[in-house]
């Protein structure tokens, strides 16, 4: 019997995954939060359901309880945050999310930054992208740029959403 292919593990995986969006940002407000209207748009063109939405400060405290009220809901199979993974005295959203990952997903922050890198050069290495798994939902924290947003969710994210909650379901 031959190892299913790639493909085929992807069959089974669910075609909708319940999400929480949240965007850590000290400046935006919900009508100027370009890339969390971004994320949700393109969760939703893909047939995903955005359960909730949340724009916070760049505060841990506050970013820790936006993922707690996420894992609470039992509707919330992913967190999606952007915004605060830079280097910048404000930018906190690393520290706050890297303190409560059960699990670590250190693929998807090696290859957001080799793509990032292949669009924009060395700049890439300031991003502090990462993902990984709490209390049974994935996370996502990504730069809050659009072009970041766009970058993590159609090459990383949207591909792999689905795939990604079959293996935490079994």
């Amino acid at each position: 019997m031959s190892t299913p292919s790639y493909q085929e593990h992807k069959i089974h995986a669910p075609r909708r995954v319940g999400c929480l969006v949240i965007t850590c940002s000290d400046t935006r407000t919900p009508e100027t939060d370009e890339s969390g209207q971004l994320i949700m748009r393109l969760l939703k063109d893909q047939g995903h359901e955005v359960v909730a939405y949340q724009l916070v400060k760049d505060e841990p405290v506050q970013i820790r309880a936006s993922i707690e009220s996420g894992v609470m809901n039992e509707e919330v199979q992913a967190i999606i945050i952007n915004g605060g993974t830079g280097i910048s005295r404000r930018d906190s959203t690393f520290e706050a999310v890297e303190k409560i990952l059960e699990k670590r997903l250190d693929g998807f922050g090696e290859l957001f930054r080799y793509l990032t890198y292949q669009e924009i050069g060395s700049p890439a290495m300031l991003s502090r992208a990462t993902a990984g798994i709490v209390r049974g939902r994935v996370l996502f924290s990504t730069p809050g740029s659009v072009n970041a947003v766009r970058l993590a969710m159609e090459k990383l994210i949207l591909p792999e959403l689905g795939h990604l909650i079959k293996e935490l379901n079994k």
